[in-house]
């Protein structure tokens, strides 16, 4: 009887490896792509360059602006200047300027400040990226992949 057990089992095992093992395979496979891809989007590694309105501070007649920008491509950008339009809490146009935020390396953070003069802080309701007015080098992922936020409670960013 324990041989026909050990048979029986071989023949289990062996109809098993052959017909359900890709399936197990292929499950556990796109289980594990889902999991990864689900853990990217989550640590924010889906978007190739991230910048972060950060902080504002009262400075002589001027509002700083302080952005944190995290370069997750896999080319700096030796360049980024983008057109950036800020509007008051009704909704008026503040302020039409650009801001340059240098070289951004990849995999690195970056801390930019820019002083907007007589702007005050406690009136900026909402900050749009209009356009990229320029990025070097020319198409790489950061120049147009980029995502947008803000850490400040009423102050909205938008692209």
């Amino acid at each position: 009887m324990s041989d026909l057990l050990r048979r029986s089992g071989a023949l289990c095992r062996s109809h098993f490896s052959r017909n359900f093992a890709p399936l197990a395979l292929s499950f556990i496979a796109a289980t594990a792509a889902a999991l990864s891809g689900a853990q990217a989007q989550e640590q924010g590694e889906g978007a190739a360059l991230r910048i972060e309105l950060n902080r504002t501070e009262l400075r002589e007649n001027a509002c700083q602006l302080v952005f944190v920008a995290q370069n997750d491509t896999a080319e700096g950008l030796s360049q980024l200047v983008l057109e950036m339009v800020l509007f008051d809490r009704s909704g008026g146009v503040a302020a039409l300027t650009l801001l340059d935020f240098q070289e951004l390396p990849a995999g690195r953070m970056r801390v930019r400040s820019f002083d907007m003069p007589g702007l005050e802080c406690d009136a900026l309701g909402r900050v749009l990226v209009n356009d990229t007015a320029s990025c070097a080098p020319q198409g790489a992922p950061g120049c147009t992949d980029f995502t947008l936020s803000s850490r400040l409670d009423g102050i909205e960013v938008l692209q």
